[in-house]
């Protein structure tokens, strides 16, 4: 996932649910989903959580420096059917950010084809020829005009690599905090990325029942 060596994430991942078929975990900021590239890069959340649950697997991934709920399945047959949900967009994602700027807007949405931009891996960019479909629903929850920033409610449709990073700088709200996309003043206003996979709605493997899992916000 990473060339370079990724310093040691002190954070725990806290244990939101688990049974005999799923496991819900709260990411930290700064830990890795899987292993990196770096051999030296072998912290990360699935190892720390097959501590505890040996047969758990990945399902999805939240970037490095993203925070929030994540949902692992035990088992390859809960493995199957978690995944193709994530593929079938049955499951329903929503974060919190605060990005730059004021946003004039109460909600919108932001339809902007992506695909990897692969001189600068791992960015990607907007290509309207190239590009795969990808849309971001967003909804202002709060603005401060004194400090040029505004917190949202993003909810993407589609899932694609950064989406949610790239759509707010393509429309000017780069996230706080973002070294990939993020100009000057909007990386300055946090030490870490301002977007946190708050809420995770998905139909349990097993069960059949519809399951909510909230992480705890951290901004």
């Amino acid at each position: 996932m990473t060339d370079f060596i990724v310093p040691f994430c002190e954070q725990q991942v806290s244990i939101l649910y688990a049974d005999e078929d799923i496991v819900v975990a709260d990411k930290p900021s700064g830990l890795l989903s899987v292993l990196g590239k770096n051999p030296l890069n072998k912290d990360c959340l699935i190892t720390r959580v097959q501590q505890q649950y040996t047969d758990a697997c990945i399902v999805h991934r939240l970037d490095m420096d993203t925070s929030g709920v994540m949902v692992l399945a035990r088992g390859k047959e809960n493995l199957s059917a978690l995944s193709r949900q994530f593929q079938e967009r049955e499951t329903q994602k929503q974060y919190l950010a605060w990005v730059y700027g004021v946003l004039q807007e109460d909600k919108g949405e932001i339809d902007l084809p992506l695909r990897c931009d692969w001189p600068n891996r791992p960015k990607q960019m907007v290509d309207h020829e190239l590009g795969k479909p990808s849309l971001t629903r967003f909804e202002v929850l709060e603005r401060k005009p004194k400090t040029l920033q505004t917190k949202v409610l993003l909810k993407p449709v589609t899932g694609r690599s950064h989406q949610l990073r790239v759509h707010m700088a393509q429309i000017g709200h780069p996230i706080s905090g973002c070294e990939f996309y993020a100009h000057s003043d909007a990386l300055d206003q946090a030490g870490r990325l301002q977007l946190h996979a708050w809420k995770l709605t998905f139909i349990h493997p097993a069960t059949g029942a519809l399951i909510t899992q909230v992480a705890p916000t951290v901004f």
